[in-house]
């Protein structure tokens, strides 16, 4: 099945974002040729401008505090497995304390280190990382492979908190799904939601059927149309009526 995800709010939209680069950093960095590196570095300065906003710092705060008092209401719970509660909220707390202290050296691990800045402010004009623009760049890619990794996860540790957050604040999102099998008049789904209730909207398809999901949503109501490719290439409307699975995500 093909995953599709789509937020239903700005704060999950930069989640996902966030996710997504820091996946693709995770992989360009166990990799071992130095190009992959240099889009390692590439990702990392994307990876600081998304999530290095004070006010993102401050709305995940409030969503760590929020499952924490959710969580905390379930003790006492008979249904509830009181050891994995505990080290559900341990988690919360940890992730809250360490982006509480990293956060704001997120936005500054690139500008306060002169050599990372250098390559950001070159990375940015096309071919400006060539070796007579910046021939200490050009060196660094010659060393040992375990040396360029250790570098690029020195350079990356405050962000690590902020991994550590996203990745926990959209499991426990992902969690809490409602999965359902839903159909599709004339190529189209439409569904209203409760105001603020659903924050995330997941679409799974079959990949044989070719069919694939144009998805509009935001709090109050979600819109799915089906498409399906020409030969060309270009995406067209599927106007029969067929299934597939979407949970709903709080």
């Amino acid at each position: 099945m093909i995953l599709y995800e789509h937020p239903l709010n700005e704060r999950v939209r930069t989640y996902l974002r966030l996710e997504h680069l820091l996946l693709r950093f995770e992989t360009l960095t166990s990799r071992s040729d130095p190009v992959d590196h240099h889009f390692a570095f590439v990702t990392l300065f994307e990876i600081t401008e998304t999530g290095g906003r004070s006010d993102l710092k401050s709305e995940m705060l409030k969503e760590l505090d929020r499952y924490k008092t959710q969580f905390q209401s379930y003790h006492g719970n008979p249904s509830v497995s009181e050891v994995v509660l505990d080290a559900v909220l341990e988690e919360i707390n940890h992730c809250y304390k360490g982006l509480n202290i990293q956060g704001s050296r997120i936005s500054n691990c690139i500008s306060e280190n002169e050599w990372l800045s250098a390559l950001r402010n070159r990375a940015s004009i096309p071919g400006g990382t060539c070796s007579f623009d910046l021939p200490a760049y050009h060196h660094w890619q010659h060393s040992s492979v375990s040396d360029r990794q250790k570098d690029i996860a020195r350079w990356a540790e405050p962000i690590q908190p902020l991994h550590a957050v996203i990745n926990l604040l959209l499991r426990l999102m992902r969690k809490g799904g409602s999965p359902q099998r839903v159909m599709t008049q004339n190529g189209q789904y439409q569904q209203n939601l409760p105001q603020g209730r659903f924050q995330l909207m997941r679409i799974f398809m079959d990949p044989s059927s070719g069919l694939i999901p144009e998805v509009s949503g935001n709090r109050m109501m979600v819109w799915v149309r089906l498409m399906r490719l020409d030969d060309e290439g270009h995406p067209q409307n599927v106007k029969e009526d067929t299934t597939f699975e979407m949970e709903l995500c709080g």
